[in-house]
């Protein structure tokens, strides 16, 4: 296999993450609280033949031929970017109007419970005994309050209201919601349905990560309520992008065919 085909098949399996990478955002155009994902690439490693005997007096360039051996995925960067707020008149309804805040929920992974972080907040209620309800996200899972504690209320007992500070008054009880704020998102993983969790061994310290809202923190919580944020995806930029990375998928491929040829046609003299 010759260099030609060595860069090509490279950069083809990188394109394919991208493209996976931009499929999952279009998917998401939809999804409440939804944060695109943003790939960026950089050239592998160049090897430098030196082809010259003696080096020009005019010259400008590196002496030498400098071969590439294609390009990978970089990094995929979270982009936070706000989404439009909609009003829903739910009053189950929260959307913040920070864009590093985050709400906690509680997951259950392998027999123990771990906090998750979402800004999907699009809650409900799930009953859990006689007269008593808990908040959920749309999907059942638990909301904490900023200790870490489900919430639970008699729904009988009051109507569902949001204070200042990140306060739910509800069933005639308040609640302080679980909000985090999250100044480096790239250091957590993506648990999937649209939710976030810190990995077991992060590589800097989790304060330097996120910082829980509590006491007179709970001042900075910029919290909606009747109103959903939706995704940050823009499905024109998208297509765009996709057609980009499709284009450049098949310029790889044709590289590879037109190596097999030139190939075949040096295998084929006599």
């Amino acid at each position: 296999m010759n260099r030609t085909m060595i860069a090509s098949v490279n950069t083809l399996s990188q394109l394919q993450h991208k493209l996976d990478i931009l499929s999952n955002n279009i998917s998401n155009v939809g999804t409440n609280g939804f944060k695109r994902r943003e790939a960026n690439f950089t050239e592998l490693m160049n090897q430098n033949i030196q082809n010259m005997r003696r080096n020009d007096a005019g010259r400008l360039t590196p002496a030498g031929i400098r071969m590439g051996t294609g390009a990978k995925l970089a990094q995929s960067q979270l982009v936070g970017a706000l989404g439009s707020m909609q009003q829903t008149g739910r009053k189950l309804d929260f959307a913040f109007s920070n864009e590093k805040q985050y709400f906690k929920v509680l997951v259950q992974e392998n027999g123990r419970g771990k906090v998750h972080y979402t800004r999907d907040g699009a809650f409900s209620l799930s009953p859990i005994n006689a007269g008593q309800v808990m908040l959920v996200t749309n999907e059942g899972r638990p909301v904490l309050d900023e200790n870490n504690q489900t919430i639970t209320f008699n729904p009988d007992a009051g109507d569902i209201q949001l204070l200042d500070g990140g306060v739910l008054r509800a069933g005639g009880q308040t609640f302080n919601l679980g909000v985090v704020t999250i100044n480096k998102p790239q250091f957590l993983e993506q648990a999937g349905s649209n939710l976030l969790t810190l990995p077991d061994n992060p590589a800097v310290p989790e304060e330097q990560i996120l910082q829980n809202l509590t006491g007179a923190n709970r001042g900075d919580i910029a919290l909606l309520q009747h109103a959903l944020e939706a995704s940050n995806v823009d499905m024109s930029k998208e297509m765009v992008e996709m057609m980009n990375v499709q284009r450049a998928y098949q310029f790889q491929s044709r590289s590879i065919s037109l190596s097999d040829q030139m190939l075949g046609l040096i295998n084929g003299m006599r």
